[in-house]
């Protein structure tokens, strides 16, 4: 049986939300998302039904990348950050209560953030190997994936996949094979990596 998938979007990325559920149709996996604004401003609240609405019976949340995804977004008319909902999605995600046991994180990369993310590679200048620049940052995405996906402490001049609690995947790798990274993320929330996840704030 297919896991169980929280998709955590921007409404800008509608489109590509839409053809996960055509992926998702042709696989044994089962997606689920916010359908609907809370209208709180009491973060408990809000904390509180995501988790028992909409994340409770998923085990892995699918973050969607775009170019409003990030921790520098700003904020909305009433003062609110913009990415408010997402943080709280991504930090109920991360946590690990009795009623809700933690997700696995999937960061999917839309084609028009590669260039952002993507920086290329770089000579180490102190173990000499080669390594991927990877822009995973407050200006490219909230810092709940960031925190995760770079995690601390960390000794060491880069992060192998299994420092990483995080999943990063660009969307045209993504859709060849959906299930095999969902996958990926799923047995990190079972993996020692899981010992160091960082999340916020939990209100």
């Amino acid at each position: 049986m297919g896991h169980k998938c929280f998709i955590s979007f921007k409404k800008e990325d509608q489109w590509y939300r839409n053809q996960i559920d055509k992926l998702f149709a042709e696989s044994d996996l089962i997606n689920k998302g916010l359908d609907r604004i809370i209208n709180s401003d009491d973060g408990d609240y809000i904390m509180q039904t995501i988790r028992q609405d909409y994340l409770k019976d998923s085990t892995v949340t699918i973050f969607v990348i775009g170019t409003h995804s990030s921790e520098i977004e700003g904020y909305d008319y009433m003062g609110r950050r913009k990415n408010y909902f997402i943080e709280r999605e991504l930090q109920a995600s991360l946590y690990n209560g009795p009623e809700n046991t933690r997700n696995g994180i999937l960061g999917v990369v839309l084609p028009e953030m590669y260039n952002r993310i993507y920086k290329g590679k770089h000579q180490c200048l102190i173990c000499g190997d080669i390594h991927d620049i990877v822009a995973v940052e407050d200006s490219t995405v909230i810092r709940e994936f960031s925190k995760n996906y770079y995690t601390e402490p960390h000794s060491g001049c880069s992060w192998a996949d299994s420092e990483r609690y995080c999943v990063l995947v660009k969307w045209d790798d993504f859709v060849t094979d959906p299930e095999s990274y969902v996958n990926a993320a799923f047995d990190k929330r079972t993996s020692e990596i899981a010992s160091k996840i960082k999340i916020r704030n939990l209100r």
